[in-house]
């Protein structure tokens, strides 16, 4: 059974929050959260980081200020995951603005894999754009295509890299490469997005042409206007919400909710019946982010893209709704390899294992990054999952819990069987890689060897954290819409809370949720425990979330409930 464990939140943080007029409920949340000062919530667009930190940035500023004026052919490679698809837009819609000539490509993932291989290359050279395109830049990916970028440049055409994974031993022989993760960048935010560099680096090659005297007699283009993608993309790939990611995000959804969103954004909301005005960190990663990945799941990111570049409202609904549709493709896929993996995890002692390697040769090569995912919450076990790739291989993605670095521990597996994974690349929580179809077993030992020395049984020991009791004084609606308003997410997890309550009423609505009405403190509340329709007992010690929940017009203070124990 999961442990319940109360945040731990340093009272000299706690006491600087307070002294800054922030609440006590507030100051210890965000005190939890390694925020120190008042400062550190400013999320004003001038708090940025400056671009002058990024390594590369301003080079990588004056080689494209080159280009627009001599009007080269410039052709952005995308990845397909929703990272990669906001990335890719933000760099068309600020080009474009900028006065490139600029077209894209992005992989399809089930023929040419990810990154700038040496096919996408030649795809790259017969691209419509004619003739062949003069520069390549990668939005997303790059920083491991060491033989990719050779290709380009044997055909005469440079490459500039714009990434945010953690570089392999080798680098690529890029023009320039803007990574805050490379070796010699003092940018203090390692947390950046593939969307985050590139809006970075469209930063810089504005005041690169403002210097120029490229505006002169004309507005310069808003960047500021395309934050809603820069926070979707933010969201979507699940970076850690540092400081500076948050005035991404924060200005992103201040946009989205002010109504000064793209359509495409804006048609995903509508077609799941979001509200925009409030919307939240929520809407980006749960609504938006996977109907815009169903896209490079099931079929081409393009669409996806295009979506985003939409400048029509009727079009964008158009595509928001094929997006949607393939959505709920991709979730009865989904549900169907559960109920696979599930089976065949009947006959694992999944206790004694520190990992999990699973393979089915039904499952869809675009879904097993969810599936992953969905597997390492039930079990809290790294777990890569694999679907049959293109001549004989198989094709992982991983997902991974905190303790074990999963890039890290591919490195390892790597080092230590130099012959076992063909490609591999990722971060510490999420990784993609090919293997051979004949070697799952001994990647599966290998991986289960480096999980077992990388961790320890505390590790695999499943915590619920909560930010600890509420008094019946902060459990308010208003403490609710306090807490709505921020950018809650990875690394800065939204808030829960934990008590003891009286089960007073419980019903099943829609089948298979249970509403409810808890008693505490002299109150009751209103209360939905989603996915369980099985009864309570009278008394339960509960982990919660507060919810603002509107129904007929009102708006009422609902307990969500995560985790539920006997008392």
């Amino acid at each position: 059974m999961p442990r319940i464990q109360p945040r731990h939140y340093p009272s000299q943080g706690y006491q600087a929050l307070i002294s800054a007029g922030l609440p006590s409920v507030l100051a210890r949340i965000y005190a939890a959260r390694d925020i120190q000062s008042a400062r550190q919530l400013d999320y004003e667009f001038a708090a940025l980081l400056p671009y002058t930190s990024l390594k590369n940035a301003e080079e990588m500023a004056r080689l494209l200020a080159d280009a627009i004026t001599a009007q080269k052919r410039l052709l952005i490679i995308a990845d397909y995951d929703s990272d990669g698809a906001t990335a890719c837009a933000v760099a068309l819609r600020a080009l474009r603005g900028f006065g490139a000539k600029v077209d894209y490509l992005v992989p399809n993932r089930f023929e040419y894999g990810y990154g700038l291989t040496p096919e996408i290359v030649q795809l790259a050279a017969q691209h419509r754009t004619q003739p062949r395109p003069d520069i390549l830049i990668t939005v997303d990916n790059g920083i491991a295509s060491v033989e990719g970028v050779a290709a380009a440049n044997r055909l005469g055409m440079t490459v500039l890299v714009t990434d945010h994974h953690l570089p392999g031993d080798a680098m690529p022989e890029a023009a320039c490469i803007v990574n805050p993760n490379q070796a010699g960048c003092a940018f203090p935010s390692k947390n950046l997005a593939g969307v985050g560099v590139i809006f970075y680096v469209m930063l810089a090659l504005r005041a690169e042409l403002r210097q120029r005297g490229i505006f002169a007699g004309r507005a310069e283009p808003n960047l500021a206007n395309l934050l809603d993608l820069v926070a979707l993309g933010t969201v979507a790939d699940v970076v850690k919400l540092d400081d500076n990611n948050r005035i991404l995000v924060h200005q992103g959804l201040k946009r989205i909710r002010a109504g000064r969103t793209c359509p495409g954004i804006k048609a995903l909301l509508q077609t799941a019946k979001r509200d925009l005005s409030k919307a939240a960190t929520y809407d980006l990663g749960f609504v938006v982010g996977p109907r815009l990945n169903a896209a490079g799941r099931l079929a081409d990111m393009a669409h996806g893209i295009e979506c985003l570049l939409c400048d029509d409202e009727s079009e964008a609904q158009i595509m928001a709704a094929e997006l949607d549709s393939l959505n709920r493709e991709r979730r009865v896929i989904e549900t169907g390899m559960q109920e696979s993996a599930m089976a065949a995890l009947e006959s694992i002692e999944v206790d004694e294992s520190y990992s999990l390697s699973l393979y089915d040769p039904d499952w869809h090569q675009g879904v097993i990054g969810i599936l992953a995912s969905r597997l390492k919450d039930k079990f809290h076990r790294p777990v890569i999952a694999f679907a049959l790739g293109n001549d004989g291989e198989l094709k992982g993605s991983g997902r991974s819990i905190r303790g074990l670095h999963l890039r890290d521990a591919l490195d390892l597996v790597a080092k230590r069987h130099p012959k076992l994974l063909q490609r591999f690349g990722g971060h510490a929580a999420a990784c993609g890689m090919t293997i051979r179809a004949s070697d799952l077993a001994a990647f599966s030992e290998a991986f289960e060897a480096v999980a077992h020395s990388l961790l320890s049984p505390a590790d695999l020991e499943r915590l619920v954290e909560t930010d600890g009791a509420l008094t019946s004084a902060e459990t308010t609606l208003e403490t609710a819409y306090l807490l709505s308003r921020e950018a809650w997410g990875q690394g800065f997890p939204q808030p829960g809370f934990d008590g003891e309550f009286s089960v007073e009423r419980q019903r099943v609505v829609g089948e298979k949720h249970m509403r409810l009405s808890l008693g505490s403190q002299g109150k009751t509340h209103d209360a939905i425990l989603f996915s369980h329709n099985e009864p309570l007992p009278s008394a339960i010690r509960a982990v919660y979330r507060l919810d603002v929940n509107e129904y007929n017009g009102t708006q009422k203070l609902q307990l969500v409930i995560e985790h539920w124990e006997n008392v």
